[in-house]
């Protein structure tokens, strides 16, 4: 009786099991079909998911309630699980519903902000050139012979006329005493025929010998003295003068370099232009000048001269401005950079290089402008991107021919990560100062 009574519990729960399972598998499909009818209605995913779950959490749960009820205690706890897990999965699906209608709003971006400016700026022709010396010269030997003294030390000032080396000359100044005695004699000799032909006692032709003979010994004289002076090395200018290339003792040879000399105030630079640029050039335009050598100074002078002819292979014009040198900073054969300022002037809109971001198919610039969210009424500030033509740059600084108005605000660092129509706060508290004559400290 047992075993029979066993038997039949056991068939009763299988086949309560086997229902169970049905019906599971029938109500996935019934709601699997509602998902694509509702698809098919036009409605989005996640609600369809949402209302799907809503469903079958109901359900599972009205399920579970009367499998408890008929003390189907089995299929009423799978009910409740499986209700149970459809809830969780709702909530989660109204998380992302909630989450996927909210608009997404990135945070704005920090940048600093200069305002479009209108400057005069003159045209400027630019260019580079050496510095050369206004009288300049290497000092040399005329006469060959052994260096006897070095008046004069490295890197001094020297006065026009002032001897810088002596060479030996003991030869020529015995030589000047014969040929001085040798005029004495020659000048006596003349006094008594003077005093003879008066008396007539000698003739004109022996008047004229007693002449001869003394002016071809004063002659001598001279040369011998003039021999002498060249012996001399003497600066024929005012100038600084360089590193000595001769030492006391030393056998040198006629035209031997001595020392370079060179007057440093005023001081000329050489540069040159396009031929194109002649008709605009005279003299007494003002020329700047700079130099990597001196960061920082500027000198400033004339233009004092245009060659008189172009040059036929570069098709340039050689100039020459001349500067005030005081502290003789500048020395001759310093590469400097020059700058011709014409007199003309014209409005210019400037802003610093920085803010300009370059590419192949256009520079372009970022302009802030303030926006109103048309829901909220917030205004924000927001960036347009604004395509330019950039002119000359001068400096930290470029002229912007078209794209830009005077009193625009623009971004003017870190473009490169901006895009349009980007939120934007303004922080100017680190930002660099452009300026027009820049002094980098590492340069």
């Amino acid at each position: 009786m047992h075993d029979v009574a066993k038997s039949t519990t056991s068939l009763v729960r299988k086949k309560s099991a086997i229902r169970t399972v049905l019906s599971l598998i029938a109500l996935v499909g019934v709601f699997v079909g509602l998902i694509f009818v509702l698809k098919g209605m036009g409605l989005a995913t996640m609600p369809i998911v949402v209302i799907v779950l809503t469903a079958l959490v109901i359900v599972l749960g009205a399920l579970s309630i009367r499998q408890l009820r008929r003390r189907r205690t089995t299929s009423g706890a799978i009910f409740g699980v499986l209700a149970l897990l459809f809830l969780l999965a709702n909530l989660k699906a109204l998380q992302f519903k909630k989450m996927m209608a909210t608009p997404m709003t990135m945070p704005a971006t920090t940048v600093s902000s200069t305002v479009v400016k209108e400057e005069d700026w003159p045209p400027v022709l630019s260019s580079i050139g050496s510095v050369s010396a206004v009288q300049g010269a290497v000092v040399s030997s005329e006469l060959g012979g052994t260096v006897a003294q070095v008046e004069f030390q490295n890197g001094g000032e020297a006065k026009k006329g002032d001897v810088l080396v002596r060479l030996d000359a003991s030869a020529e100044e015995g030589q000047l005493k014969t040929a001085l005695a040798d005029l004495e004699l020659a000048r006596a000799d003349l006094a008594r025929a003077r005093d003879l032909a008066k008396r007539k006692v000698i003739s004109d032709a022996e008047l004229d010998s007693a002449e001869y003979r003394f002016k071809q010994r004063q002659g001598a004289v001279d040369q011998m003295r003039s021999m002498i002076t060249k012996r001399e090395v003497r600066a024929p200018f005012d100038g600084q003068l360089g590193i000595r290339q001769v030492n006391v003792g030393q056998m040198v040879n006629p035209g031997q370099q001595v020392v370079s000399l060179q007057s440093l105030d005023p001081i000329f630079v050489d540069f040159s232009l396009p031929q194109q640029n002649l008709p605009r050039l005279s003299t007494g335009l003002e020329a700047r000048v700079h130099t990597d050598a001196l960061s920082g100074r500027e000198f400033k002078g004339q233009l004092t001269a245009i060659n008189s002819m172009v040059d036929m292979v570069t098709r340039n014009v050689s100039l020459q401005a001349t500067l005030e040198n005081p502290d003789h900073a500048l020395r001759p054969g310093m590469f400097v950079k020059v700058d011709v300022e014409l007199p003309q002037k014209s409005k210019t809109v400037v802003i610093p290089g920085s803010a300009v971001s370059y590419a192949p198919y256009g520079d372009s610039v970022f302009v802030i402008e303030k926006t109103k969210d048309p829901k909220t009424g917030e205004e924000s500030q927001t960036l347009r991107q604004a395509f330019v033509r950039i002119g000359e740059a001068r400096g930290d600084f470029v002229a912007v021919k078209e794209g830009l108005k005077p009193g625009e605000t623009v971004v003017s660092t870190g473009v490169f990560k901006l895009r349009n129509g980007m939120h934007v706060t303004i922080n100017n508290d680190l930002a660099p100062k452009p300026q027009l004559n820049p002094t980098p400290a590492n340069s």
